[in-house]
């Protein structure tokens, strides 16, 4: 053997070394390491109707509750393996730093400073959302425009403090915040006449528009203030944990888009497509290569359901559009990458 090739040996057996090692180490992270010697996902939700709240027998039940529930079914392949616990919007974010929660299921919008600064990864957009007001009808008000001198209850630690403060600043107009930390207290200092609107995400004002005593006497205005794109959030440092979190999304969406539903998805099975063989894991290549069980998208879409069915069980009966929150192919943001 030569010279050179004993040193294009070398250097092919280096190369196919560095490449498992680089693959050992996508493989491995602090955050699914705990989660699986736990045996269990604890998760960081909120209190909101439709989207995260527990019933008369305590089990929680939601649009992003399901999302933990299909979590819990790509890690463990069982939709039970996983903790919900409701934190308020000051704590959920030092708690996720912290390490006492593998994921936020709470709603959470995606910003820069939350990338940059706290360090959080975040997984696709699952509910395109914006933040509005939510208003006593004896002010008189039909538009954010006329609430010039109005007393306005925001919820701390959320990305509504800067939102509001832009939105007037803007606008030219005047208004007297009062700060609202505890969350049971916001509706009261509504319902009270402490103030005169509240703002926050419409997808929590609408929740709390249920839960008024009397509904009919409020209005939640038109105007939207913001971009909130909520998705889940994991602490950096672990890109297993992520990709996880990513392709668990990407699956429900991919699955609408294919039009397999829980309860046609068996018929499927059947398909000549080879995209939706991998999909299902009837061909096992894909799953094998990204070392997941090979029926895990075709366990949470059995279990828990597509994108839309999702939506449908949750939030269309609260009066929820679609909107922004139809698929690529309806005209909508949502869009899943290929499953190849």
């Amino acid at each position: 053997m030569t010279v050179r090739s004993r040193w294009l040996r070398w250097m092919v057996a280096s190369l196919v070394g560095a490449i498992g090692l680089m693959s050992t180490a996508a493989y491995a992270g602090p955050t699914l390491d705990r989660i699986k010697s736990r045996g269990l996902i604890r998760a960081g939700v909120g209190t909101t109707p439709g989207f995260f709240e527990p019933d008369n027998n305590g089990r929680w039940r939601g649009f992003f509750i399901d999302y933990g529930r299909a979590l819990a079914i790509a890690v463990f392949g069982d939709a039970e393996k996983i903790e919900f616990t409701s934190s308020s919007p000051q704590q959920r974010l030092p708690a996720l730093q912290s390490g006492e929660f593998d994921v936020l299921l709470s709603g959470v919008t995606i910003t820069i400073t939350r990338a940059f600064k706290l360090g959080f990864h975040f997984g696709p957009t699952i509910f395109y959302d914006g933040q509005g007001l939510l208003v006593r009808k004896d002010i008189g008000v039909t538009s954010a425009s006329q609430l010039d001198g109005a007393t306005i209850g925001i919820q701390s630690g959320t990305t509504g403090e800067l939102n509001i403060a832009d939105f007037f600043r803007k606008s030219r107009h005047q208004f007297t915040p009062v700060t609202i930390e505890d969350t049971s207290e916001f509706v009261a200092a509504l319902q009270s006449g402490r103030v005169d609107a509240i703002t926050q995400d419409s997808s929590d004002l609408v929740g709390k528009l249920a839960q008024l005593k009397n509904p009919n006497d409020y209005v939640l205005l038109p105007e939207r203030l913001s971009k909130e794109p909520l998705a889940p959030a994991v602490a950096g440092g672990d890109d297993r944990s992520l990709e996880i979190v990513n392709w668990t999304v990407n699956a429900t969406l991919q699955a609408e888009e294919w039009g397999i539903t829980s309860e046609n998805i068996d018929g499927f099975l059947k398909s000549d497509d080879p995209a939706i063989k991998r999909f299902l894991g009837v061909d096992p290549s894909l799953a094998e290569a990204i070392g997941l069980d090979p029926k895990w998208a075709y366990n949470i879409i059995k279990t828990i359901g597509n994108h839309g069915e999702i939506f449908d069980r949750h939030l269309k009966p609260l009066g929820w559009e679609r909107g922004y929150n139809r698929l690529w192919t309806s005209g909508g943001l949502l869009y899943s990458p290929p499953f190849r």
